[in-house]
C-alpha cells in the first residue's frame, strides 16, 4: 500500500531546495501522495528550542556555510550559499504555495515550491519583491489570479493551521518529511526517508 507524506519546510530554506528534487522523485518512485505544507518556522523555532540563523553562534552560522557547499557538491545542485537577498520574508511566498496547493492540487504546490528555492539558492532572485512572485507564478503556467487566492484569510488561517499541524506533530526544522508519524527531519535523511516509503 503506498503511503502518504506530510511535507513540512519553509520556501526559503537551502536544505528544502536542496533535497526538492530528490523528494519529488522519491514520492513519485513510491507512488506516495503528499500533503504540501508550507509552514511559519518564527512561530515553531520558540516552540521547540530552535533559533533563526541571525541569533546562532557564529561557528554555527560558518560550518552551515561549509555543508551548504559540501552538499551542494555531493548532490551536483548549484547552489549560492550566501545569495543575494537571503533572509527574505517567507510568508508571501508561503501563500502563494497554499494557495496553489488548495486550488490547482498538491503537484502545482510542489512546483511552486520547487521554483521559489531555485529563485533564491540559483538565480539570486527576491521572493518578498511582488513583481518576481508574480513571475515565478507565470512560469510555473498558473493563474494570475493565485495572488488574490493567496491574499484571502482562509488561505492564512490554513497556514497557521499547517503550522500548528507541525507543532502537534513534532516538527521543529526544515525540511520535514512525516510518514505514518514518523518524522524523517532534513534533505540528509532522504535515504531513510526511501527506506520507509518502500516499507510494508
Amino acid at each position: 500500500m503506498a503511503h502518504h507524506v506530510d511535507y513540512y519546510f519553509t520556501p526559503v530554506s537551502p536544505w528544502a531546495f536542496l533535497g526538492h528534487a530528490r523528494f519529488v522523485q522519491l514520492l513519485r518512485n513510491a507512488g506516495a501522495s503528499v500533503s504540501v505544507r508550507p509552514v511559519d518556522f518564527g512561530a515553531i523555532f520558540p516552540a521547540s528550542g530552535g533559533l533563526p540563523l541571525a541569533k546562532r553562534a557564529p561557528q554555527r552560522r560558518a560550518y552551515r556555510l561549509v555543508e551548504l557547499q559540501r552538499f551542494a557538491d555531493a548532490l551536483q545542485v548549484p547552489l549560492n550559499p550566501q545569495p543575494t537577498f537571503f533572509p527574505v520574508p517567507a510568508d508571501p511566498a508561503a501563500l502563494l504555495i497554499v494557495a496553489a496547493g488548495e486550488r490547482e492540487g498538491q503537484d502545482a504546490a510542489l512546483e511552486l515550491a520547487g521554483r521559489f528555492g531555485t529563485a533564491v539558492w540559483v538565480e539570486q532572485r527576491d521572493i518578498s519583491d511582488e513583481a518576481t512572485r508574480l513571475a515565478i507564478v507565470a512560469e510555473a503556467g498558473l493563474p494570475d489570479d493565485l495572488h488574490a487566492r493567496a491574499a484571502a484569510p482562509e488561505i492564512a488561517a490554513r497556514y497557521g493551521f499547517f503550522t500548528q499541524q507541525a507543532l502537534e506533530a513534532g516538527v521543529f526544522g526544515a525540511p520535514s518529511y512525516v510518514v505514518d508519524g514518523e518524522i524523517f527531519w532534513g534533505q540528509d535523511r532522504l535515504d531513510f526517508f526511501a527506506r520507509r516509503l518502500h516499507a510494508g
